[in-house]
Parts: C-alpha cells; structure tokens; sequence
C-alpha cells in the first residue's frame, strides 16, 4: 500500500484517538472511527493512480474531479486527493452538465470520480462538449471502515506537499474562476480557525453545508478532522430533520408524535446511536436561521422542548452564520429562543478562507460586525477611490463620516493563484502582495468590545461590512450608500421577509437606490386601506431609521429572491430579471416618480 504526503491533516489524523468516531451519516447512523480513515484513504490513493493509470510522481499537480455525496466517501475521496499531490476538484451535483463540464474543460481535469449516486449524471457530463474526455471512475462505497492495521505511512515534509484543492468561484460577477488552495494554505487556514474558534474532540458537529463552497469544506471539514472532532452528515438540509436531529438526546424515546409529523421520508429514530450525542457545533448560512426560526413554534411539543434545551449553550457550544449578511432581527430572535446563546458573524471568500470573525466572547459578537483579522491573517482598508491607506485610529474624515475602504489581505491563508489566468490574479493582487476582496467596510472601535477577551488577535476596532464594490455600494448625489446597511433595515421591518437592495441608473442622481422584497403575512395587507405594502409605505417606515438620500426610491414585489445554494444573490442577474433593460428602467422611474409627486406632504 502506498505512502500518504505528509501534511498536517494527516499527521493530526495518525495522532487522533483511532476509537474516536470521525464521521457519522445522521439518517443511516452508520459511523467511521478515525482509525479506519488513514487506511481507507491509501486504498483509495492505489485505486487512483491504478485508475488513472499514474504514479506517484506522474500523478503530482493533476485535477482530479469528483462527484460524491456528503458522506464519508467524500472526506476519503479529497484526502486521497491530497495524499497523492494531486489537485481535488469538488463538483456540485446540483449543476448542470454544462457548467459541470465548463468546469472540467477550465480544470482540465485528468479524472471523473463518481460515487454510484451520481454515476449517471456524470455519464451525461462526458457525452459531450469536453475538450478531452477525463477517465471515467466509479467509485465502490465504502460501507465499512478499515479494520485496524499497521499504521499508514507518511512520506516527504509538509511543506513540500504540492497538492491541494480547487474552488469554483460562485460566477456573480463573471464566469467562475478556479481558485488554487494548495495544502499547506488549507492546513494554514484550518489552523487560523482551530486557534479562533477552539475546535476539538468532543465537538459534534452537524453538517448540512454543500461540499463545493469553502464554508462546507475548510469550516465544516478540513478543520474538525485536524482538530479530532466528530462531523455528522445530513444533506440536503431538510429543516423538520435538523430540529429533530438537535432534540434527539433530550427527548423522551417514548415519544411517538414526532416520527408521524417528521414525514418525507427523512425521519429518523432515537433508536439510531448517532442522535445520543448532543450538537456541539453548528454553522450554516443565515436562509437557514430564518428558517429555523420560522417553523420552531410548529414543530410537536416533545421535540419543541428538546429542541429548545439543545440549542442552549450548555449543549450548542457554537452557532455560526456566514457566507451572506445576517439580518439583525435572525439574530435577536434566536438568542431569544436560545435562552442567550449568540450567533457568531465571520468574513471570508472562497480566495481567502475565513478572513475575520467575532470573537468567542458574547461582547465580541458584535451586531453587524464581521469582528477582527483571524489568526494568522493581516488587513488593512484602501480608500478604493484615491488609494490612500486608511490607517487604524483614521477611520474618520474631517468632516466627522466614516471612512470607507476596501479590504486588502495578506498571509499564509490567502490563494496563491487564479488558475491558469494570470492577468486576472494580477488584477487582484497589489504590487506589494495584498489581495483586494472586492468587499468595502468601516472599521470603528466598539465599546466593551476587541479587548482581547476572545483571544488577542480579537483587538482594537471591528470591522462593518458595507457590501461588494461593484454591487453593494451604490454612489448616490455624491454619497455612498451601503446596500447591505440599508437591507438590513428593510428586514426589521414586520412587513419584509426577504430583501435586495440595488442601484438603478438615474440622470439626476447617477445612481438611485432600489429595493425589491419579498412580503412578509403582515407586508400584504399592512398599507393604506388594507392594501399591499407600497413604495410609500416603505418610506415612511425608513424615515426615522435612515437618513434620507439611503432611502430607496423604488419597490418592487417579488414573490422570490432567487439565491445560490451559500444564500448569496446575483444582484446584476436579479437587476436584468426584475428591471429589464435601460429604457424600462427609465419607465420605471418615472413611475416612481409620479408616485412621489402624488404622496407629498402624506409621507
């Protein structure tokens, strides 16, 4: 049997408890001790280059595609990647052939990995459309985890591991870029996250992210497997199952009115040994809380009050959003089902990792702050108009406004390279090594707040996320306003469910600030009359919450925001979809307008 590359995964897994469980499949219970991973990755490396038909030095830097459900298969499928000095390429099984294969035709990927599940839709991806064709593998299941044998070798140095991982960005701006992590920027950010959010074995974590996005992989992965802790699978997220899932530990197995509500056949038993150990570990994006929150008060009362007790921090040591912006409500509502326990906010991007966090500490969890640099990781803000360094402690300019900037990173956390397009990996680095995010923010002290109490890179002024420079802050008059601020108002409102806020063109103003929401129950019949909430509405509800040029001067009602599978919106698709082009922007706007002219003196 092969050797494995020496890398900090690995040499964590070697040292872990062999009888600890690693991963458990929620639905089946079906559970793989860490002792049986190593053995389980060689075989599968020998069973990669005999497919493949490489060795271990020919096989060094090749991109091996794969698609493979959230289970053990696939944590034993990317490390065998890793192990071998190849490059893992994650696939989502929910795309389409075509950008499937627009991804191996960009990757040039040397395989095809499939687990059973998913054999047939990659059969489709290679009918056609492929530059060249990758080897085709179907992969066996692992049902059972390798008995105890000698234990697997490890060869080389870490440093000197030349594999890794590829991320597809999400497209929103362009069409999706291969973003290179070699091992060692995966093992540094993994590390980053150990130290800032105190991962280890008795974390439970249960994991319901997709396996393509940095969230679901560095987060929810990579990091719990080098700290030792047990990932729990349950995937696609199915929110009666989740809830039940929490409850499992706490509720009375005598119960029977949970298993005839939780339906679809999804269910599972309290009989199943994966329910006994409590939830330690949580973080998902913020669709999500909402829709916790949104279905707890209907679930049976048994698992309502085990749920309840679960989520407490005395069980749910952490619960973390990210990904896209939190509302402010989400959060105040769940501390309050919760009986207190906080929800963590953190910043990061496929190219970077996790960037900032909120710390540990309750008064580090600021609301709508993104918190401090993690671990390992230097920020600055660029005034992205003049270019101008915005040093700590000038956040703000003479005339008393917050000073806005860009975020730029540096450290061992942050991507090497855009694959194979160097220009646009030149676009995004500065000449002195920085990488620019694209995200602009205030950063500001916080009263009780960076005083080191979550650890000591938690110090000093937090950072405020104002939204993406291209999409998320919208020049107005001469002013910026941020879209993420002015959402997060729209969604405190009783009559808002869901909100986009984006910028039109206008011949007065340059740009203007639009709105387009999805109503809540209330939002239906909560304007004049009983009739649907309006423009006015809105106005009127914002005027004493925002100053007035932020104060979007068109709402559309939509019955749904579409969202990827990490919660995030195409601002620039939702504009074309919901405005069209330019000359029905500007009919639109009149529109507005007459309305405007109409409500004078009533708003």
């Amino acid at each position: 049997m092969a050797g494995l590359q020496r890398s900090a995964f690995f040499e964590a897994i070697q040292r872990h408890d062999p009888e600890h469980t690693a991963v458990v499949h929620s639905l089946s219970g079906r559970a793989f001790k860490y002792g049986s991973l190593l053995p389980d990755v060689a075989a599968a490396k020998d069973r990669l280059l005999r497919a493949t038909g490489k060795d271990e030095s020919s096989i060094v830097g090749e991109r091996i595609a794969f698609l493979v459900e959230n289970s053990y298969d696939y944590v034993v499928t990317l490390l065998s990647c890793l192990a071998s000095n190849a490059i893992a390429v994650p696939l989502a099984p929910s795309f389409p052939p075509s950008e499937l294969r627009y991804i191996l035709n960009h990757s040039e990927a040397l395989a095809l990995l499939s687990s059973t599940k998913f054999s047939k839709l990659a059969q489709d991806v290679l009918k056609e459309g492929l530059d060249t064709t990758p080897v085709s593998v179907d992969l066996e299941k692992i049902t059972a985890g390798a008995p105890d044998t000698t234990p697997v070798m490890l060869t080389g140095e870490s440093y000197a591991a030349e594999g890794g991982m590829m991320l597809y960005t999400s497209g929103t701006t362009a069409r999706p870029k291969g973003v290179l992590l070699p091992t060692m920027v995966l093992a540094a950010q993994a590390h980053s996250l150990l130290e800032a959010w105190n991962y280890g074995p008795a974390d439970h974590l249960l994991h319901i992210l997709p396996l393509h996005h940095i969230h679901g992989t560095v987060n929810a992965l990579l990091t719990p497997l080098l700290a030792g802790s047990t990932i729990e699978f349950m995937f696609p997220f199915n929110v009666d199952n989740v809830w039940k899932r929490f409850a499992a530990p706490f509720v009375d197995a005598n119960k029977t009115d949970s298993d005839a509500h939780l339906t679809n056949g999804h269910t599972t038993t309290n009989d199943n040994p994966a329910n006994k150990k409590p939830i330690t570990f949580f973080t998902v994006v913020p669709t999500v809380w909402a829709r916790l929150l949104q279905t707890h008060s209907a679930l049976p009362m048994d698992i309502l009050k085990a749920s309840k007790e679960a989520i407490t921090r005395k069980h749910l040591r952490l619960n973390i959003s990210g990904s896209a912006a939190l509302p402010t409500p989400t959060k105040k509502a769940w501390s309050e089902l919760s009986a207190g326990n906080v929800l963590l906010e953190r910043f990061g991007m496929t190219e970077v990792g996790m960037a900032l966090s909120c710390g540990l500490a309750d008064e580090d969890r600021v609301d709508g702050s993104v918190g401090w640099p993690l671990p390992g990781v230097e920020a600055r803000l660029v005034d992205p108009d003049t270019n101008e360094l915005i040093e700590v402690g000038e956040d703000t300019a003479a005339d008393g406004k917050e000073r806005t900037g860009e975020i730029q990173l540096r450290g061992p956390t942050i991507f090497r390279a855009y694959w194979r397009n160097p220009e646009a990996t030149k676009k995004e680095f500065t000449d002195d090594g920085w990488f620019k995010t694209g995200d602009i923010a205030v950063r500001k002290p916080v009263p009780g707040a960076g005083t080191g109490a979550s650890g000591n890179w938690a110090r000093g002024p937090a950072y405020f996320i104002h939204g993406r420079k291209s999409a998320d802050i919208i020049k107005t008059g001469g002013e910026k306003v941020s879209a993420l601020e002015v959402e997060r108002e729209l969604l405190s409102l009783r009559e808002v469910r869901e909100a986009a806020v984006v910028a039109l063109p206008s011949e007065a103003w340059g740009q203007k600030v639009a709105a387009i929401v999805v109503l809540s129950g209330e939002g239906k019949t909560a304007g004049k009359g009983g009739k649907e909430w309006s423009a006015m509405d809105m106005r009127r509800a914002l005027k004493e919450r925002l100053v007035a040029y932020k104060i979007p001067q068109d709402l559309v009602v939509v019955e749904g925001i579409p969202r990827n599978a990490m919660g995030k919106v195409n601002k620039k698709e939702l504009v074309k979809e919901v405005f069209g082009d330019g000359e029905r922007i500007r009919r639109r706007s009149v529109n507005v307008k007459e309305e405007r002219e109409r409500g004078r003196g009533r708003a």
